[in-house]
């Protein structure tokens, strides 16, 4: 029998009269301290809200945590999203006093420490892009994205330029297009060459003087290095265009390689995939962006300065800066995080992050290239994509199947169905920070699943209180608000 407090919700498990507090009589006068509510705000009738003891309230949620999975509890081979481990010692230090009880609206002499900080993780970012100016402001990837778009479409503007198209490859993240559309772009999609690399012939005919940027991923989502990175950038550099590498793959070549020193005029950071920040359940991130210095004037405000000598730290606006994208000075918490992570591990310690993260994602694809055929090349860089497609096919099981069975073993599932140019695709990224025996117990389980029963992999997950909802239903029409059966 499942229990009641992880298979009902709170408005099934309330009783009447049944509360988690019950407070005595008040036997002393009221004083009222604060201005009363305003009178609309007390009309009608109280919230019809659920009535449950709080031992049942704390089981309730306590059970509800042990069924979701996290990086913390599971492996989590979410290729593209760099799911790996975040160490608690960062956690404990993003929540110092000094940082944790910072107020964003301090004047800037009692925040001097947590300036310098932030100013010194800004000129660490730099190093790691080959690119001089970073602003930290962005709160996400996507957002970063956005902000290093707008701030190369008010340069072509201050030039007199007016150039709309943003041109991306095939398998580019997909918010690679809605980026360049949110900043008023028109987005041009290339076909892919041999190997699903960039196509050069085909990008030199869509090159022109309206092409504003160039939006590409390296490595890959295929988890391959562009083999042409330079000669893609030089055909968009000749043309008056600008290249924005998307950083999200930068777990593979961290203290390796350098956007800027292949041709990148802009990136991104995703603090929570690279540097270790949580990662998921809709909490804060951070997409710091660094971009060359003729950019630097039109960054997203503010940046973090420092005069040297009057040894202090400001907070200053860009003379042509796109203004703010969202409050205050960025998720210091998040960005903290980062700080730690790299001061941690210094210049030699990143390198040994990427090194790892590439043999992993090797190991695990030697380990199951014989059940799962892995359409692009032999060998990968941080993630590989593998394909269900033969077993479709001869078999009846597709990537949707595998994923879904993977959770009664115990593990995330990789993502599946990207990116598009893989038939049934299954992206995975071991990360860096997995043993051999873990990996070695994951590719166990796809060998199995592979080899199951079809009906027994195409009716999972069998262990989950929930097998397969209707995902497209719940994406079209979702509920959002509960109502009881009776109403």
């Amino acid at each position: 029998m499942r229990n009641p407090t992880t298979t009902q919700i709170l408005f099934e498990m309330s009783r009447p009269g049944r509360g988690t507090v019950v407070y005595p009589p008040c036997d002393v006068p009221e004083v009222q301290e604060f201005p009363p509510l305003p009178a609309a705000f007390l009309a009608g009738e109280a919230p019809d809200l659920p009535e449950i003891a709080e031992p049942d309230v704390v089981r309730h949620f306590v059970n509800l945590s042990t069924l979701n999975m996290s990086v913390d509890s599971h492996f989590y081979p979410l290729g593209s999203c760099t799911m790996k481990y975040n160490p608690k010692r960062h956690e404990r230090l993003a929540r110092l006093t000094q940082a944790a009880h910072s107020h964003p609206y301090q004047p800037e002499d009692q925040i001097q420490g947590l300036l310098s900080v932030l100013y010194e993780l800004q000129g660490m970012l730099a190093e790691i892009a080959g690119l001089p100016a970073v602003s930290l402001h962005p709160a996400a990837g996507a957002q970063g994205e956005l902000a290093a778009l707008l701030t190369a479409s008010a340069w072509f503007r201050h030039r007199g330029e007016d150039r709309r198209r943003v041109l991306f490859p095939a398998s580019a993240h997909g918010t690679n297009p809605a980026s360049a559309a949110l900043a008023g772009f028109d987005c041009v999609q290339l076909r892919s060459g041999a190997g699903a690399f960039v196509d050069l012939s085909e990008l030199r005919d869509q090159v022109d003087d309206r092409t504003a940027v160039f939006m590409i991923t390296n490595p890959s989502t295929l988890g391959l290095f562009e083999p042409e990175i330079a000669a893609v950038a030089e055909i968009l550099h000749q043309a008056g265009g600008l290249v924005y590498i998307d950083g999200a793959n930068m777990n593979a070549i961290l203290g390796k390689a350098r956007p800027g020193d292949f041709g990148g005029d802009m990136m991104h950071f995703n603090v929570h995939k690279t540097f270790t920040g949580p990662h998921g359940a809709g909490g804060p991130g951070a997409g710091p962006i660094a971009v060359r210095d003729f950019l630097a004037d039109f960054l997203p405000s503010p940046i973090v300065t420092h005069d040297p000598d009057r040894n202090r730290y400001s907070l200053t606006t860009p003379i042509h800066s796109i203004g703010q994208v969202r409050t205050f000075f960025g998720n210091v918490g998040i960005l903290l995080r980062g700080y730690f992570y790299i001061r941690t591990l210094g210049a030699r310690g990143l390198r040994e992050v990427s090194e790892n993260a590439v043999l992993n994602a090797n190991y695990l694809l030697s380990q199951i290239a014989d059940v799962l055929e892995v359409p692009h090349g032999k060998r990968c860089m941080h993630e590989f994509v593998a394909s269900a497609r033969v077993l479709k096919e001869t078999r009846g099981i597709t990537a949707m199947d595998i994923a879904k069975r993977l959770l009664d073993s115990g593990y995330h599932a990789p993502t599946v169905y990207f990116p598009l140019v893989v038939e049934e695709a299954l992206m995975m990224e071991p990360t860096e920070t997995e043993s051999m025996e873990t990996l070695d117990a994951f590719a166990s389980a796809v060998r199995e699943i592979c080899h199951e029963d079809p009906e027994i992999v195409n009716s999972a997950p069998h262990q989950t209180p929930v097998s397969r909802p209707d995902e497209v239903s719940a994406a079209r029409k979702p509920v959002l608000c509960w109502s009881s059966p009776d109403c």
